[in-house]
């Protein structure tokens, strides 16, 4: 370990009280996404007791702060997501959320009250590195079109240009004091898929006379999935599910109509695109032939997020010199989503795990549940992790 890095390990030793209860605080009073009016008034004037001053109304509730270091340098970023789910809490622990419906259970009060963390640690320490550190508070990333890319719309990434940017999630699969990364590829991009299937409701006792939406509907289902089975290269990590499907008819009524919402989700942003192409032709065609009609809506949500390779595999090294190499894990494409991408797409990122389950077996619980929560020694390593890589790159 560096001399640095044993600088850093003192400073979080002193701010860690303050970052549990920074965490406890934002936990309780959960908001929902571009909501987040109590959460970034908390976060501002928190900093500011520490003489930080963030610049705030950035897409909304968003906020940036800016720390300079002892001279000219390169300009690094880090960002942290502030908002929460509609989700009732199961918890009988004090910090408990206090709004009725919502709750922190994808551990984004983690994420912010570390980089709170990292802006006193780096703070304290920047007689010992150059440039500029950004730290960046996001809101709505669980909600499109996503925090992330209203912020770079606004500039958060400009005047002067950002050189790369930084973020943790929470990860429940690792334990506490582990990380993990994966340089190149790592979560899918997703879109929202609704179709509209019309035809003639009837009888069901006389399908002859109608135009029946929901034997349509199954026949369009199944042809779409040759999308992937079939035109996708089979290479590439692809996903097309339907998870509603609603026909308000009964055992002997066909409906007029049938509503089918889905995703699609891969990791080309050109197949992406001949892909919705793909789903609007073939369900419209299915449909026509069968003599109904279908309407196709794709919402593109974001896209997939990719690790510069360079900067992960550097940063990746440090963190085995950091934490030891034994607590520093590669991790496996996933299919689910993240808005940070937009940031990928702009400069050069790193996206990173944070182990949050207790050696014991407690604290397990998946994110987007009810009872999800952390060991909150997750909070020392959060906070001195990302403040050594953020020295790392700086010094």
């Amino acid at each position: 370990m560096t001399e640095h890095q044993n600088g850093i390990l003192k400073q979080v030793d002193q701010v860690k009280d303050q970052v549990i209860a920074f965490r406890h605080h934002l936990h309780s009073h959960p908001e929902l996404s571009f909501q987040e009016h109590a959460t970034s008034a908390f976060i501002r004037e928190s900093l500011g007791k520490a003489g930080l001053e963030l610049t705030t109304g950035i897409a909304g509730t968003g906020m940036m702060l800016r720390i300079y270091g002892k001279g000219p340098g390169r300009i690094v970023a880090l960002r942290a997501d502030m908002d929460a789910l509609p989700i009732q809490e199961k918890s009988d622990k004090p910090y408990c959320s206090q709004n009725e419906g919502v709750m922190h259970a994808c551990g984004h009060d983690v994420h912010s009250s570390c980089l709170m963390g990292v802006a006193l640690v780096m703070n304290a320490l920047k007689d010992q590195w150059n440039g500029e550190l950004r730290c960046i508070f996001q809101p709505g990333e669980e909600k499109l079109p996503g925090g992330a890319s209203m912020m770079i719309k606004e500039g958060i990434l400009k005047y002067p240009d950002v050189e790369c940017i930084l973020a943790q999630h929470v990860f429940p699969e690792l334990e506490v004091g582990q990380v993990g990364f994966r340089p190149g590829m790592y979560m899918a991009s997703t879109d929202e898929l609704y179709l509209k299937v019309i035809g003639k409701g009837g009888h069901g006792a006389m399908p002859h006379r109608n135009i029946d939406p929901v034997l349509i509907s199954a026949h369009i289902l199944v042809a779409l999935q040759q999308i992937v089975s079939r035109r996708s290269d089979a290479t590439l990590p692809c996903v097309l599910s339907f998870g509603k499907i609603q026909g308000n008819g009964a055992t002997n009524v066909i409906p007029d109509f049938v509503n089918l919402e889905g995703t699609f989700r891969t990791f080309d942003e050109e197949w992406r695109k001949k892909a919705h192409d793909l789903i609007k032709e073939i369900a419209q065609g299915t449909a026509k032939a069968m003599g109904g009609n279908c309407e196709v809506a794709v919402v593109s949500g974001y896209p997939h997020l990719k690790n510069d390779q360079a900067l992960t595999a550097d940063l990746q090294r440090v963190a085995k010199e950091f934490l030891g190499e034994e607590k520093v894990f590669d991790l496996p494409l996933r299919m689910t989503a993240e808005d940070f991408s937009y940031f990928s797409h702009e400069v050069p990122a790193c996206f990173y795990r944070l182990g949050t389950s207790s050696s014991d077996g407690t604290n397990s619980e998946s994110v987007h549940t009810a009872s999800f929560d952390i060991d909150e020694k997750a909070l020392e390593t959060g906070v001195g992790l990302m403040s050594a890589l953020a020295m790392h790159l700086l010094k």
